[in-house]
């Protein structure tokens, strides 16, 4: 059967994908990012069953490295390679990584599998810059937000699912569901996604060597990923921490209340649609704006206000600005090459996910310190650093013009 596109179906498509293969891939991609998240609220479990050994601290860092890693080394292929077999064969690893990690007999094991379960969750990305290759250009925006609203879904709604599982069933049972979500995702990916020819003939060589150029020679791509590196460190600060600060003192609550905080940030699931269709009306820039101000407004929340209102509340503003940067940052960044659209979200993805390790990392040593008002102070720091990037390019965009 031909799934290619044509202007024959086109009533049937929005923004020149079909909308069956649109939701599918939102969907597929909310299941696969989903993956790397699955640990967090559970984290308190883990260290449980291992004693507390202080390597367990490691498992969110070494999920988002892995990531961070997959995306700069396997996301290039996009542009190489037909992206429906690409997208199936990398769905079929994640779910042996996933078989190992529910496996693991040891903790550092489980950290080595964490690594590789990030490694392969980076399917997620290969579709997203796939769904902006469909997209007719004035629909780029929208049809990108509804995909990330997919992508989003899995984000928080994976808290939920993983704190539940694990605190009624076991931090293991949560892997081996995920097991057959990832075949599911497979199986409608092989269905659904259109034949699409590779946009570039270049070598793997030659497209990683291209990264360094387009990093130099692109500074919309520098501050876009700048920008969400950071804003992604202020994001997995808060989740990192979220499941130990609630088991404390201070609230004596398990695991799956912790996941249960991925519904409320669901409000963040809206803002992905609104944000590219605000990015398509009024600039990417301005959402980016918003977004970082907003991220910013959360810690502040959640620094001056020890509640579990203060959470709530905290939360949602957290989620709706750190997702809306990103839909609008990633329209900004596709428009730079349609030809390189996987590339650069390869440096894009690659330079969040680290900024995203070193949140957690980051999250982590801080708690050890000074508890919940150390990581607050931190997640706030990012936030500024954030806005500080934008700042400075806006001015030194300005200062050319002006001189031209």
């Amino acid at each position: 059967m031909d799934m290619t596109l044509s202007s024959a179906n086109a009533d049937a498509s929005y923004g020149g994908v079909r909308r069956l293969a649109l939701l599918a891939m939102a969907a597929a991609g909310g299941i696969a990012v989903a993956n790397i998240y699955y640990n967090q609220p559970m984290l308190g479990l883990i260290e449980t069953e291992f004693q507390h050994q202080p390597v367990t601290g490691l498992i969110p860092t070494a999920t988002q490295l892995g990531y961070a890693i997959g995306l700069f080394l396997l996301l290039p292929l996009g542009d190489l390679v037909h992206r429906r077999p690409l997208i199936v064969g990398q769905f079929l690893l994640l779910a042996m990584t996933l078989v190992l990690a529910a496996l693991a007999p040891t903790a550092w094991l489980l950290v080595a599998a964490s690594f590789l379960v990030g490694a392969t969750s980076t399917v997620a990305q290969q579709i997203v810059p796939f769904a902006a290759s469909l997209a007719v250009p004035e629909k780029r925006g929208a049809t990108i937000g509804t995909v990330m609203a997919g992508v989003l879904s899995g984000i928080l709604f994976s808290r939920t699912l993983s704190g539940f599982v694990g605190q009624h069933a076991g931090w293991r049972e949560m892997f081996w569901v995920g097991v057959p979500m990832a075949l599911v995702a497979a199986v409608m990916m092989f269905l659904t996604l259109p034949h699409h020819r590779p946009a570039s003939r270049m070598r793997y060589r030659t497209a990683m060597h291209s990264l360094v150029h387009m990093w130099k020679h692109q500074p919309s791509l520098r501050v876009a990923t700048l920008v969400q590196a950071a804003l992604f460190a202020s994001f997995t600060a808060f989740w990192t921490i979220l499941a130990l600060y609630l088991q404390g003192p201070s609230f004596d609550l398990g695991a799956d209340v912790a996941g249960l905080f991925g519904i409320v940030g669901a409000v963040g699931i809206f803002a992905a649609p609104l944000a590219g269709k605000v990015a398509d009306r009024r600039g990417p820039g301005f959402v980016v704006w918003i977004g970082a101000v907003l991220a910013a407004v959360s810690w502040i929340v959640f620094g001056l206000w020890t509640s579990l209102a203060a959470l709530v509340i905290g939360v949602i503003i957290l989620d709706l600005g750190i997702q809306s940067a990103l839909v609008a940052n990633q329209h900004i960044i596709y428009a730079i090459d349609p030809e390189a659209r996987s590339r650069l979200n390869t440096i894009f993805m690659t330079g969040m996910f680290l900024g995203g390790a070193v949140g957690s990392a980051g999250a982590t040593a801080t708690w050890g310190h000074g508890a919940w008002a150390a990581v607050s102070t931190l997640g706030v720091v990012f936030a500024l650093v954030a806005i500080g990037i934008k700042a400075i390019a806006h001015y030194r965009a300005a200062a050319i013009g002006k001189m031209r």
